[in-house]
């Protein structure tokens, strides 16, 4: 209980002081106190999971890899419900194959990178089936296309940012339209400040400024906002 393998995602959860950590090797999501904590308590265990986020009643979301789903967890729940895909993998409209990083907004409704469809999905809260609101268009690197997405996060705006791993670069879709925007990379693989070796989580901090996990050149790449 004092170790993990792998872990692939965390969140803090704000109403106990704690970390929620996706120890994805062990499968299990495993809770450690930020004051002086020397070792977790499971809190979901026998799954492979791989995204987190949390909503703002509290509500724990888990994205499965193996099992194609995402689900939610109310404080002290084991098994969790079902909010996206269940139903095998696939790419129709209610299924994933391979679903990653995940982002829940204030409306509840769920955003995820449903990798190995090369897509991002929407799901509403309660829906049967989501929305592709970016990819989509099969793998590849033209700007309406992905390539094994992984972090993706919403801004204020409602605008999406999207991690596109195999394609090294961060794009953008705008609320409300299909207009899609290169924001960073896609200058080739490389360890340039314009450029990323994969990409893992993104987030941004306070002030707007966005962060990326520039997986296989061991960094952390921040980009300033640009206010014009």
């Amino acid at each position: 209980m004092d170790q993990l393998n792998c872990p692939t995602d965390i969140i803090v959860g704000k109403k106990n002081d704690s970390l929620i950590i996706c120890d994805r090797g062990n499968k299990r999501v495993i809770q450690w106190s930020r004051r002086n904590g020397t070792k977790g308590q499971t809190i979901i265990s026998d799954i492979d999971c791989n995204g987190l986020t949390i909503d703002n009643n509290g509500n724990l979301y888990v994205s499965d890899e193996t099992m194609n789903e995402v689900r939610r967890y109310k404080i002290g729940d084991k098994n969790g419900t079902i909010v996206a895909g269940g139903n095998g993998k696939g790419n129709y409209r209610n299924q994933l194959d391979a679903p990653s990083y995940i982002f829940v907004d204030e409306d509840h409704s769920l955003y995820i990178s449903d990798t190995r469809n090369h897509r991002v999905m929407k799901w509403m809260k309660g829906a049967k089936e989501g929305i592709v609101i970016a990819g989509g268009q099969s793998k590849g690197s033209s700007l309406s296309q992905l390539d094994h997405p992984q972090g993706l996060i919403v801004d204020h705006l409602g605008n999406v940012y999207v991690a596109d791993n195999f394609n090294h670069r961060i794009m953008r879709w705008t609320v409300g339209s299909k207009e899609v925007s290169l924001v960073v990379g896609g200058n080739g693989r490389g360890q340039r400040p314009n450029q990323f070796n994969h990409l893992g989580g993104l987030s941004f901090d306070r002030q707007g400024n966005l962060y990326a996990v520039d997986w296989l050149n061991n960094r952390i790449q921040k980009f300033d906002i640009d206010f014009n």
